[in-house]
């Protein structure tokens, strides 16, 4: 039961992160600020939504589960690598909803997302 509520949250927070990126025409220039290669900017926002997807549905789960928190690891070394910048850009992980600039609270997400994909994943 945990591991489906854990499974689907993910799922959700993935589809929604994948959707807002997908309307923000901010986040392409802010993933290209934060060092993201332009090959992998166009990939990111359509990954989520369909791994969220997937997510959500139950389909392929662990399989599923294991790609999202290959990308959750990525996005978050991504995160830490610009943390020793002076001028932080911005997240954009959702959109114009996350606009400030990268913070701990940025990368602390993460891990706790990481977490719950790994209690999906076990559970």
């Amino acid at each position: 039961m945990i591991g489906s509520v854990c499974r689907v949250t993910i799922g959700v927070v993935m589809l929604w992160a994948g959707a807002l990126k997908l309307r923000d025409p901010a986040w392409r220039p802010a993933a290209r600020a934060m060092g993201v290669p332009d090959l992998v900017v166009g990939f990111v926002a359509p990954a989520e939504i369909i791994l969220g997807a997937m997510a959500v549905a139950g389909v392929v789960k662990p399989v599923t589960m294991v790609a999202i928190l290959l990308m959750l690891i990525g996005f978050t070394i991504v995160l830490i690598g610009v943390m020793g910048d002076p001028e932080r850009p911005s997240c954009a992980c959702f959109g114009r909803w996350s606009n400030g600039p990268i913070g701990w609270t940025s990368v602390a997400r993460n891990v706790g997302l990481v977490g719950l994909g790994v209690v999906a994943l076990v559970a």
